[in-house]
């Protein structure tokens, strides 16, 4: 089964996920994640899945993030209001998000994806 491979095509990061991805033969399926943000509900899913917490599914150095405000109401923030704000705009997830049968990866790193897709 391939993996999902929730990305923004512009982003670098997810161009060198994606690079990675192709040269170690890891199937997936790409999902552009402003056009397909994900629901409430998958990315509940998700999250319980990866066991992380709820914050580190924001990207933090966005321009939306920094535009909402999101530093200081997450503080605060129920995991539904959490949920909220990343079902909202597929910008304000933390990229690429890569999900498989059971593991996920939150952004890209090298060794970590060893870890975990090979």
């Amino acid at each position: 089964m391939p993996v999902k491979f929730y990305w923004y095509p512009k982003c670098g990061t997810c161009q060198k996920a994606k690079k990675w991805l192709d040269e170690h033969q890891i199937a997936y399926e790409a999902i552009h994640i402003v056009d397909e943000t994900p629901t409430k509900s998958q990315l509940k899913s998700i999250i319980e899945k990866s066991q992380l917490p709820y914050k580190k599914f924001f990207n933090t150095s966005g321009k939306k993030y920094r535009e909402l405000g999101l530093k200081d109401k997450l503080k605060d923030a129920t995991e539904e209001e959490m949920l909220e704000y990343l079902a909202s705009d597929g910008m304000l997830i933390k990229r690429p998000l890569t999900v498989g049968k059971d593991r996920v990866t939150v952004g890209f790193n090298e060794n970590t994806f060893e870890q975990t897709w090979i």
